[in-house]
């Protein structure tokens, strides 16, 4: 009589694995074009439905966005500030430029979040969990690049150039004639970059994660951070008002040094597999 064979034992329990990113599943070059289609095409339908809105308010809006140009004119020339067009279709395009750029900065939770949407596909599940933070954090420092521009960069910059205007010579003035469009697109490129500009602290977050730079690597590199930022500084801020050039540079120099706690909780933490591995070759 022969004895049975031994039932196979159940296999072991094996350490919980870190969850892959979803990027294992391949997508195509042509899928990936297609989400950026679909993201791109949602981002700009929250750009359109803001813009529209931002339409009907148009004037409040240029009201607005023209008060520290204004302020600055009248204590130079102590007389009414006059926007000039020089085509019949001038208001009209000012009006929709400047409304473009409303529905642009009211939509930026949309473009965040879309952004996000796009590339959390090749994320790790504990990193998808970031899209809140991510979305709320980008458009709050977005908009606080907005409002330091705003009440901030404009006054200085503003007072530096109609400082160069005056009299050259006996009998040769140099002046300014305001036309609607050179002023919105002055105002639009100075909003949108100083926007851009505060995303610093995410940009260096996304670094840490993607493990290109440290925290130690970027607490190193502080010196000469703070060095580029009072250069930066000086080249926005022509002139000889040290009080703006500081106030630049001083904002720079806080969103690099903001970055480095967040980069010290954002470090992505080593997997026992590795310590392990680092122990032994110690030993």
């Amino acid at each position: 009589m022969t004895a049975a064979a031994p039932a196979p034992s159940a296999p072991e329990p094996q350490p919980d694995a870190p969850a892959a990113p979803e990027r294992d599943v391949r997508m195509t070059i042509w899928e990936h074009l297609e989400e950026l289609r679909r993201r791109v095409i949602k981002a700009a339908a929250g750009v359109l439905l803001a813009t529209i809105v931002a339409w009907f308010f148009r004037t409040q809006i240029l009201a607005w966005l023209v008060t520290p140009y204004q302020q600055t004119w009248l204590k130079k020339f102590d007389k009414p500030l006059v926007l000039q067009t020089l085509a019949p279709a001038d208001a009209f395009l000012g009006y929709l430029e400047l409304s473009l750029l409303a529905g642009v900065i009211a939509s930026a939770p949309v473009i965040f979040y879309q952004l996000w949407s796009f590339i959390s596909p090749g994320l790790y599940r504990k990193e998808k969990r970031l899209i809140v933070p991510f979305v709320l954090s980008s458009t709050v420092l977005f908009l606080s690049g907005v409002a330091f521009a705003y009440y901030v960069a404009f006054p200085f910059t503003f007072n530096y150039f109609l400082s160069l205007l005056g009299e050259v010579r006996q009998g040769v003035e140099l002046t300014q004639i305001v036309t609607l469009e050179f002023f919105l697109d002055f105002a639009s490129r100075f909003l949108l970059a100083f926007g851009a500009v505060f995303e610093l602290p995410l940009f260096i977050a996304f670094l840490v994660l993607a493990n290109i730079v440290t925290p130690r690597q970027l607490l190193r590199f502080g010196r000469w951070a703070t060095v580029l930022a009072f250069v930066l500084g000086a080249i926005v801020t022509p002139g000889p008002e040290v009080t703006s050039q500081i106030a630049v540079s001083a904002a720079l120099i806080g969103l690099y040094f903001l970055s480095i706690p967040l980069a010290y909780l954002l470090k992505p933490r080593a997997q026992p597999a590795d310590a392990a591995a680092s122990d032994s070759t110690k030993t």
